[in-house]
């Protein structure tokens, strides 16, 4: 093993400073108190139609380059999410190009989407990502990972390396933490269970996507508060599926073919001693930052193409279904009276956007934006912790080899939303 007196905590130490800063130090900018990252954003967004003119770049770019890829032809779920990818970015010229019928154009339909969640979003995810690689790639996930190890196995029921797949999935990306998933699955180190329960239990939106809630709801003066009460019902939530079905009958086998690995501790000393040594060996080792944010970027423009196209296509579907039928009036039902019981302001409203969570991530969001404070604030808990959407998630994890049926995941999507509810809410009033 490398003697570890010869890395410097130097890059460890300073770049997850910045990270930490970034994305959790609100700091006053212009008249404005946000974390810096969203105070970049704004700055990028003043410039006078660069975001609407990116968007429907972004957005066709990705279509043709489906296309290329020959992305479509892969499985009946990879051709049903590019058609709705290719809908979702003629949307986009559609409302950039003001052309359309009258209902389509009312501008708290696809305008509202395509300005206010869209070019916020599909802007967001590129940059973000790029300052996402001082949290991610310099060794401040690997040590608080390591911290986390003792609760993995008895609460969580995964091995101890799976804690820092959870931080990944967390503070990174649902897309990169399912593929860190599914490869550690493919070469044994988890069973079909254990890829199961990460997969749908931590591999929520990163914390940039978290922020656009925050915004929409106007809760981001919350910041701090919402991201750790979020993290803390997202993991509380988890405890309580895994020991239920559908996700407590999923086979505890290995991929066929795997070696099995059983958990690998590469430190010695104390826990906080290995994972200061994780953390600054991780720092010391990790490429150049230019390296890094270039990397992140380019895949953060590939995923904003994808997602952009999806949000405008499951929103406007979703804000047309809202408008002009009943079919979210009834399924609010389901939800209605955990708010109600708990006495939830706008307890209807508050089931509407729940039961519309399935298709977007955002739309209880944008449903609820005008709400009471405690209701916003966990409508945006539900909008992280229930974690499996059609515009982006779930693309991925069917995409995966985790053995999991469709009729499994909406069970799952159910429990998530009931459980985010009975957590949050009482939280909520505490903190409020």
């Amino acid at each position: 093993m490398e003697k570890q007196q010869q890395y410097s905590p130097l890059k460890f130490l300073f770049f997850s400073a910045i990270g930490i800063f970034m994305f959790f130090i609100p700091i006053t900018f212009m008249g404005k108190n946000s974390i810096p990252v969203d105070h970049v954003i704004t700055l990028i967004r003043k410039i006078p139609h660069l975001g609407a003119l990116y968007v429907v770049i972004v957005t066709i770019w990705g279509v043709a380059r489906a296309v290329r890829l020959k992305k479509y032809a892969s499985s009946f779920t990879d051709a049903f999410f590019f058609v709705t990818n290719l809908i979702g970015t003629a949307f986009c010229a559609m409302v950039y190009f003001n052309i359309g019928p009258e209902w389509f154009l009312d501008k708290n339909i696809a305008p509202y989407i395509f300005n206010a969640v869209a070019v916020s979003v599909t802007m967001l995810i590129p940059i973000g990502s790029i300052f996402l690689a001082f949290l991610v790639n310099y060794g401040l996930m690997e040590c608080v990972g390591e911290l986390m190890v003792p609760v993995m196995r008895p609460i969580f029921h995964t091995p101890g390396r799976a804690a820092i797949d959870a931080v990944a999935s967390f503070v990174g990306s649902y897309s990169v933490g399912l593929i860190i998933t599914n490869n550690v699955y493919r070469k044994g180190g988890y069973t079909a269970r254990e890829a199961a329960i990460i997969g749908t239990g931590f591999s929520t939106v990163s914390a940039t996507f978290m922020i656009i809630v925050a915004k929409t709801l106007g809760i981001i003066e919350h910041w701090n508060i919402y991201f750790w009460v979020t993290l803390v019902v997202c993991f509380t939530v988890t405890c309580i599926t895994l020991r239920i079905p559908p996700l407590s009958r999923v086979p505890d086998t290995f991929y066929p073919g795997a070696v099995p690995e059983g958990d690998i501790t590469e430190e010695t000393g104390g826990r906080f001693e290995r994972a200061w040594k994780i953390g600054v060996r991780t720092g010391a080792t990790a490429p150049g930052l230019y390296e890094i944010a270039k990397d992140n970027f380019t895949y953060g423009i590939v995923m904003a193409s994808g997602v952009g196209a999806a949000i405008m296509f499951f929103g406007v579907s979703a804000l047309l279904i809202s408008k002009y039928t009943t079919l979210f009036d009834y399924t609010a039902w389901i939800y209605y009276p955990f708010f109600k019981v708990l006495g939830m302001p706008d307890a209807m409203l508050a089931a509407k956007a729940a039961s519309t969570s399935i298709a977007d991530m955002f739309l209880p969001a944008i449903l609820c934006r005008d709400s009471a404070l405690t209701t916003r604030f966990v409508v945006a808990v539900i909008c992280i912790s229930e974690v499996l959407f059609f515009s982006g998630m779930l693309p991925c994890l069917t995409g995966t080899d985790i053995p999991l049926k469709m009729r499994e995941i909406f069970i799952i999507w159910f429990e998530r939303v009931v459980f985010s509810i009975l957590i949050a809410t009482p939280i909520v009033y505490i903190l409020f």
